[in-house]
């Protein structure tokens, strides 16, 4: 088994209320949709009241190439990233003692928002004292269902290797992809939605020797994964990626889709270890957006309140993409108790999703 014993966050450094970013985007596209009006109601209609961003948004106004924007991408990416990972390591809420960084055996790194070779976590090992053996598994494409994925294969490699510890960095910068010339509905739409954030996640093996850095009076354990994806559903969400950069692909029907398949693979996936959605505690959804929680509640038959706390994480930062997760997972980290069951859900392009089954102990 594997248990997360401490998570961070690193907020990017511009924060901007939901109707600013709202008076933005008119400015912008009020010359190409002619109900604009009513098109930019979906900013109030998702619920998010602010987010936050890796640049000012005058950096937006202009039309930026796609080297730009992955320049600044490797450059928050690598400062962020650091500072989570810092802040995971010696998070004294989580952690009686830092964790040494020569002590980390793999860093998954998680990202579908700007490209880097060498990857971001060999360019974060020349800043922080890692040892130079530590393994690095930077994982590309996954989108919004990357951060359980991350956490699953982490887990996965700690059943392999029942003494390592192991760090999940989920790294997302979506503001700078941005296309101020794309004026399609899904640009506007993600306009609405999108926003930064960077994650850390520490997750260790049965023979680590936990134990004795935890602070926490219970953790928790992850007990099994599941990963599925929908044939022939590859134009449901992702990148066109073209000669300015990453255009999304966002399907309006994604919520329809979730009421449809969503509850069977709940359904195989609690069944495999003997349970049912009834005996879950907490529900740790990856809240894509206020259509996506809704849906959940209405595939899985769950009590609305049971989304409270993704729906209170897309309210104080959007849809970070793969990292929103693990900022919903945070949250539980501090108030779950002993014996409780978590359910943790992404959805991500292929169309796919990503199952973990928790219980603190």
């Amino acid at each position: 088994m594997s248990t997360v014993i401490s998570l961070a966050e690193a907020v990017p450094p511009y924060t901007f209320d939901q109707d600013l970013v709202m008076d933005f985007t008119e400015e912008l596209f009020s010359d190409s949709f002619s109900d604009i009006k009513r098109l930019l109601s979906v900013f109030h209609n998702g619920q998010i009241k602010k987010r936050h961003f890796a640049r000012d948004l005058d950096w937006f106004k202009k039309v930026r190439t796609l080297e730009e924007k992955n320049d600044a991408y490797i450059e928050s990416a690598v400062e962020l990233g650091a500072q989570a990972i810092k802040k995971c390591l010696s998070d004294e809420a989580f952690l009686l003692e830092p964790v040494p960084y020569d002590e980390i055996d793999a860093i998954f790194t998680i990202s579908t928002t700007g490209l880097a070779t060498p990857s971001i976590d060999a360019r974060i090992m020349n800043i922080l004292p890692f040892s130079p053996h530590t393994k690095r598994i930077p994982i590309w494409g996954l989108g919004c269902a990357g951060g359980a994925s991350g956490l699953s294969r982490a887990h996965e490699y700690c059943l392999a290797y029942p003494d390592a510890k192991v760090l999940v960095l989920s790294i997302e910068l979506c503001s700078l992809t941005f296309q101020k010339n794309d004026l399609s509905k899904s640009n506007l739409i993600g306009t609405s939605l999108f926003a930064d954030g960077v994650a850390c996640a520490l997750l260790c093996g049965r023979d680590s020797g936990f134990e004795k850095l935890r602070r926490l009076p219970a953790s928790p354990v992850i007990l099994g994964t599941m990963s599925t994806t929908m044939p022939d559903s590859l134009d449901v969400m992702g990148w066109d990626i073209k000669n300015e950069g990453l255009y999304v692909i966002f399907s309006k029907s994604i919520p329809s889709i979730i009421e449809n398949w969503l509850r069977p693979n709940v359904e195989e996936f609690l069944a495999s270890h003997n349970m049912h959605i009834n005996q879950i505690d907490h529900f740790i959804a990856h809240p894509g957006g206020k259509k996506v929680l809704d849906a959940y509640v209405k595939s899985l038959g769950i009590a609305p309140e049971m989304t409270d706390i993704p729906l209170a994480v897309l309210n104080d930062y959007g849809n970070m993409s793969s990292a929103t997760i693990m900022y919903v997972l945070k949250r539980f980290l501090e108030k779950a108790g002993h014996g409780e069951i978590g359910l943790a859900a992404a959805l991500g392009p292929g169309f796919s999703s990503e199952l973990l089954l928790m219980r603190w102990e």
